[in-house]
This record gives C-alpha cells, sequence and structure tokens, in this order.
C-alpha cells in the first residue's frame, strides 16, 4: 500500500509542511501561547506553547498521514478499497491540515477570521464528497458503514452505503446551507449528526433481522 501510493504520500506530505514553513516566516509575529481550540462562539477556549502550534501539530498529523497506507494494508479487503477512495483518504488529513493551520495562524495574526463559520462549511463539503463515494465502497474495515453485518454480508453493505450516501449527501447540503444562512446552531448540527449515524445503523439492521441479510 505504501509503494502503491508513494507519490500521493509525497505529494500529501509536502502539502501538510506548509504551515511549519508559514508558521517559521511568521514566527517573530505570533504570540506565545498561540490559542489552537475554539468554541461554537468563535472564542479561542485552548492554548499551546507557539513551537507546539508551529511544529507538533502539523507533524503528528504528517505522522498520522503516513500510518493510513499502513492501516490500509492490514485490512483484510484491501482489495475492494478502490484507488479513487484511497485517494480521498489520503488527501482528507491534508486538507484538514492546511485548514485548521491557515485559520490558527490568522486568529494568532490579529485578523477577524471567523472560524466557526469555515469549519461547519468545511464539515458539509466534505460530507458531499464522502457521500458521493459511499454507494461506490466495496466491503473493507477501513472506510465505510462497517457493522458486524454489513461485513459479513455484501447485499446488506451494498444497500446500506447506497441509502447513506444520498443521505451524507443531502446533509452536507443542508449544513453548507444553514451555514451560509447564519442559522446553523449546535442543536441543527446534532440532529444531523443523529440522522446520518442512526438511520443506516437502523436500516442495516432490519435488512439482517427482517430480510436475512
Amino acid at each position: 500500500m505504501l509503494k502503491a501510493n508513494k507519490k500521493t504520500l509525497i505529494l500529501t506530505s509536502l502539502v501538510m509542511l506548509i504551515p511549519v514553513v508559514i508558521g517559521l516566516i511568521f514566527w517573530s509575529r505570533l504570540p506565545d501561547p498561540m490559542a489552537i481550540h475554539f468554541g461554537a462562539d468563535n472564542e479561542a477556549n485552548g492554548f499551546a506553547a507557539k513551537p507546539v502550534a508551529v511544529f507538533a501539530f502539523p507533524l503528528g498529523l504528517l505522522a498520522l498521514q503516513w500510518l493510513m497506507p499502513v492501516l490500509l494494508s492490514l485490512d483484510p479487503k484491501r482489495k475492494n478499497i478502490s484507488p479513487k477512495m484511497t485517494a480521498l483518504v489520503l488527501w482528507l488529513i491534508p486538507i484538514i491540515s492546511v485548514f485548521v493551520c491557515a485559520f490558527m495562524y490568522a486568529f494568532n495574526l490579529g485578523y477577524p477570521v471567523n472560524i466557526t463559520f469555515f469549519a461547519e462549511l468545511m464539515i458539509g463539503l466534505i460530507f458531499i464528497v464522502v457521500g458521493n463515494y459511499l454507494p461506490k465502497t466495496r466491503q473493507n474495515y477501513m472506510v465505510g458503514i462497517r457493522l458486524p453485518w454489513t461485513l459479513a454480508n455484501e447485499e446488506n453493505w451494498n444497500r446500506t452505503s447506497r441509502l447513506a450516501g444520498p443521505l451524507m449527501i443531502v446533509g452536507g447540503l443542508l449544513i453548507v446551507i444553514l451555514t451560509l444562512t447564519g442559522t446553523l446552531t449546535v442543536l441543527w448540527l446534532l440532529l444531523i449528526f443523529a440522522v446520518l449515524l442512526l438511520v443506516p445503523i437502523i436500516y442495516s439492521c432490519w435488512l439482517h433481522l427482517a430480510r436475512g441479510l
């Protein structure tokens, strides 16, 4: 898995090092400690020493990035994971890393940034992208609706994925719309998450118990 995705890993690793370079460029202007965590009210509620924020955070995510293909290679059903899904998995962490670090630096440099707005927007877009790929995902232990009965029965997996994919797209679109209109609340977000999580589980359980799949 490492060899097959070597180019993608190198490219994504270079992308993930961008925040470190930016941190070094603005080192003298960044406060110490730096705000690294923010609440729903867009206020900082977590802080870390500048070296930790600039180096440890992105490099920790970089280590996780190189761990992903190792975990994928350990999947007994790894041959079912398509190259497109593998690429999606390997690009998610770099995108999140660059996004988080960019807004973290902007906030700490004193620029007015609505981090909560962009975080919610990113969550909605990720749901849309993942939902688009989910119905095409074959049985595996890394990506998808991984339940005992979906992993035991291919038909159950396929039907559950075909339901969960469009549902996730709708949920992602709803999050994007509510974010853009300024009406997304924590309650709305929790409700959407609950629907996206529980509906596929209940459906797959019904297929298993009532249909024998």
